[in-house]
């Protein structure tokens, strides 16, 4: 998992050529006017999805990860806590949906992380994340997540 600000991004984008077409994206387009929607970067390889929302509550709330595509979450506006973790070996809430590419683990995250407004989170197959996550009310939150197949 890498945790960082826009303005850092290109020190990391010597992880790839997608990640760092991804990062490019982030870096390039202004997202304040662009709707909620999956947009196409390269086909099914690097795709991003636009979503808004307002932040809820843990209860309830399990931690996912992905196989087949890497997650580059950036927060256009808002604040929201994300909770973290290295998948081990904890027990599944939900196995393996290879359709929607994620499981969901029942476990509580050991870690919180605040994310806001220009900054971005890199989540790697075996990193557990739980977004979404209220600060100390409710909030609005625009955040772009960039899927860049493994």
């Amino acid at each position: 998992m890498i945790i960082d600000d826009l303005q850092n991004a290109d020190n990391y984008k010597i992880l790839g050529d997608r990640l760092a077409k991804g990062l490019s994206y982030l870096q390039k387009t202004d997202f304040t006017s662009l709707a909620a929607g999956k947009y196409e970067i390269e086909g099914d390889k690097i795709f991003a999805i636009i979503s808004e929302y307002n932040t809820i509550d843990t209860d309830n709330e399990k931690m996912e990860a992905h196989k087949k595509y890497i997650d580059i979450q950036y927060w256009v506006s808002g604040a929201e806590k994300v909770g973290h973790d290295i998948l081990k070996n904890q027990p599944l809430f939900q196995e393996y949906d290879t359709e929607k590419d994620f499981l969901l683990v029942g476990n509580f995250p050991s870690y919180f992380s605040v994310m806001q407004a220009g900054m971005f989170a890199i989540y790697f197959p075996w990193d557990l994340h739980m977004p979404c996550i209220k600060i100390d009310g409710a909030a609005a939150v625009k955040k772009v997540v960039i899927k860049v197949s493994v």
